[in-house]
């Protein structure tokens, strides 16, 4: 077993015979998919001639179509000559945005409506003949509208404000009429939306101006008639001191009432600075005195200090004291002469303040006499100011909505639709490159499905990729029932194909191929024991001693395909049983194959428990001093133990594969099943590749070299039967 485990270790991770590596994944799905349409190729061009047909018998049964495109301009502004605001301003939406909404608005319902009344639809044989409508009594508005919309196009010109109109129906005439009652419709809409607005907002606001009109008229003759009857004589008119609404109109009696109040207020202001310059003593204008006063220190301030120094009769201090006494006196006179102007300022202001008050009690009596009257009056002036407002601003209002009315339309038509001359549709061209198109997408549908769907190995390369194995090689299918000749004629395909897997066996290891293999497969019939004696005939011809083991004890078909009368009680399973029986002695030699044969010889009833024994590997070890390659077919894996137990006794296992038969998920387990028991899997063959697979890489002149010189030909001249 350890060198088994070598032997693993050892083993190459690519596909042998086969250059792609696993950066080629794409490459080897493209090829898989190519592969698939090949062999589905007639059914992939049945599908897209019975398309083709069908389209031009669609073509040929259709209605011709005519349409007719009227073309407009949309600007998101249009030119305002007055410069005044309209009611309804324009939206600060993007200028792609704008043009976007203008094409939803022309495929709106609203559009057909109008469109519709405009032109009297549901009325118009005409229209209703061109749109395939036969019955007018059952047309009605939703039909008619889903019919207008089903045949409208609105095609916007690539980088420009311009868009098509376009209208098909069976009739040229009625196309065109249709495209362009729904340009006219649409630029009216427009119009309509932009400045009928104002149109309505005019008409109201004359209504509301003329009653207004003649509330302020009433209002005001109220309001004078009232001021003449109550002697009421308007000055001006006040204002509300939080500036609101205005007040009262002012009288005459309350502008005499404001005016003495104010006279007495400066009254009281000079009565109180006149007393206050009595009591204080002040005089205006006082330098004088105050020159007297300063003399008058500094004399006193000598005499002081005359008598600190000298007696009373000194002379110099009774002069100093006779100067003191008239500066003193000049002093006293003229503040007394002060006092006296300040009390009669004082009197003065006293007298004014006196009568001020009494004028203003009498001018209040008045006012007061007067005020219930102005209150009444107050109120019929506001209401009088309230309607004047209202009327200014209403006319005022009115009269830009009159100037904005004189505004462009931002839609116009370009160029009005034309009848046209010759059908759009249907178009032979179009109608098979569409039919072409279909067929080819439900071809391409066809095969992903059925290769993603896929659960058996068509690719050989899938041995790789979702098996994990070695590929050693592929096989062709060989046509013929006799694969006898196939397997010995080395110029056959099929001997060429089992020689590339011997080339790739040898070169799994550093001393070539593995002495013992054991060819198995997932059930009978996928040309396991085909690969074993084919193999076997391949050693033999590189001049190796080989030998045949036929180790399916349960339903063993060598016997049959090599065509040798071997006696029953000689075989493997004689061996297995008797340890005095040699391998020499029970095997025949197969001089046409050039390798001895190991037949089963009888079938035992048990023959996992043979396949189990340690005899089994004395065999197998005395077998190998005899030979140098020995070739092991065993039983398929299916739910058996045999293949499992016969695996642990050979250095490697070859799994062999039918295409397009076994499902990929019964392979995987029955190669767990091995990995399970510790065997190791040398690789996988692929076995009856097809015409249908021949993309692939493998069989029939791909990926091996055939026909260097051995065609069919040369085998019939060696007298070997065709492949």
């Amino acid at each position: 077993m350890a060198d088994q485990s070598s032997m693993t270790e050892a083993q190459p991770s690519y596909p042998a015979g086969a250059g792609g590596t696993e950066n080629d994944i794409f490459h080897l799905n493209l090829d898989r998919y190519i592969n698939e349409a090949r062999s589905l190729r007639y059914w992939l061009g049945g599908i897209i001639t019975f398309m083709i047909l069908a389209g031009l018998m669609v073509t040929l049964l259709a209605t011709e179509l005519f349409r007719a495109n009227a073309r407009l301009e949309i600007n998101q502004l249009a030119a305002n000559v007055t410069d005044i605001a309209m009611l309804e301003t324009d939206s600060t939406v993007n200028e792609l945005q704008y043009l976007n909404t203008q094409y939803e608005l022309l495929e709106s319902r609203f559009m057909t409506s109008r469109v519709i009344e405009a032109g009297n639809l549901m009325r118009n044989p005409d229209f209703l003949a061109a749109v395939g409508v036969e019955d007018e009594t059952e047309v009605t508005q939703q039909g008619l509208e889903d019919t207008l919309l089903d045949n409208l196009t609105i095609e916007p010109i690539a980088q420009s404000s311009l868009v098509d109109i376009g209208f098909s129906s069976a009739d040229p005439e009625v196309s065109a009429t249709i495209a362009n009652l729904w340009a006219d419709e649409f630029i009216a809409a427009n119009y309509e939306k932009r400045f009928g607005t104002n149109i309505e907002a005019r008409n109201f606001l004359e209504q509301q101006i003329e009653e207004l009109r003649i509330r302020l008229a009433e209002s005001e003759t109220e309001l004078v008639e009232y001021a003449n009857a109550n002697g009421i004589l308007v000055l001006e008119s006040g204002a509300s001191e939080d500036g609101g609404s205005s007040t009262a109109s002012q009288s005459l009696i309350a502008s005499d009432l404001s005016a003495i109040n104010s006279a007495l207020a400066k009254a009281v202001t000079d009565r109180i600075v006149a007393e206050a310059n009595l009591r204080a003593g002040a005089v205006e204008g006082g330098s004088s005195q105050d020159a007297l006063a300063n003399r008058l220190a500094v004399a006193e301030g000598e005499l002081a200090s005359l008598k600190a120094n000298f007696g009373e009769g000194y002379p110099l201090l009774i002069q100093k004291d006779a100067e003191v006494a008239s500066l003193r006196k000049a002093v006293d006179d003229l503040r007394g002469s002060k006092l006296s102007d300040l009390q009669a300022n004082l009197n003065a202001s006293v007298l004014r303040e006196r009568e001020l008050r009494g004028e203003l009690q009498a001018a209040k009596s008045n006012f007061l006499g007067q005020q219930g009257q102005g209150i009444q009056y107050g109120i019929l002036k506001r209401e009088a100011d309230t309607n004047r407002e209202l009327y200014e601003a209403l006319l005022q209002r009115y009269k830009e909505l009159e100037a904005a009315g004189a505004g462009q339309n931002n839609i116009k038509l370009i160029d009005e639709a034309y009848v046209p001359d010759e059908p759009y549709s249907p178009s032979l061209l179009l109608n098979l490159a569409a039919a072409l198109a279909l067929g080819l997408g439900a071809c391409v549908a066809i095969v992903y499905l059925r290769t993603a769907l896929s659960q058996t190995l068509r690719d050989p390369q899938d041995v790789k990729r979702r098996l994990g194995l070695t590929l050693l090689g592929a096989i062709p299918d060989a046509r013929t029932d006799d694969i006898v000749p196939e397997i010995i004629h080395r110029a056959s395909e099929t001997n060429e194909a089992y020689a590339s897997i011997r080339t790739n066996l040898s070169f799994l290891t550093s001393d070539g191929a593995p002495d013992t293999i054991m060819v198995t497969s997932s059930v009978p019939s996928e040309g396991k024991s085909v690969s074993a004696t084919a193999l076997a005939t391949s050693f033999s011809q590189l001049g190796k001693r080989t030998l045949l083991i036929d180790a399916d004890l349960r339903n063993t078909r060598l016997v049959e395909m090599l065509d040798i009368d071997a006696p029953p009680e000689l075989g493997l399973s004689s061996l297995l049983t008797n340890k005095n029986l040699r391998v020499d002695e029970v095997v025949h030699p197969q001089e046409r194959f050039g390798f001895d044969f190991l037949p089963v010889g009888q079938t035992p009833p048990n023959p996992v428990e043979l396949l189990a024994s340690e005899r089994l590997k004395e065999v197998i070890d005395e077998a190998k001093g005899q030979y140098d390659q020995i070739i092991v077919d065993s039983a398929p894996m299916l739910a058996l133990a045999d293949a499992i137990e016969l695996s642990k006794a050979v250095e490697g296992v070859i799994y062999v594969i039918e295409a397009d038969r076994i499902k990929l998920r019964g392979i995987e387990n029955a190669l767990t099943r091995l990995r399970t028991a510790d065997a190791t899997i040398l690789g996988a063959i692929v076995t009856k590749i097809n015409e249908g697979d021949s993309a692939y890489g493998y069989g029939y002149g791909y990926g091996y070299g055939y026909g260097y010189g051995y065609g069919s030909s040369a085998r019939d001249d060696d007298g070997d039967d065709k492949a």
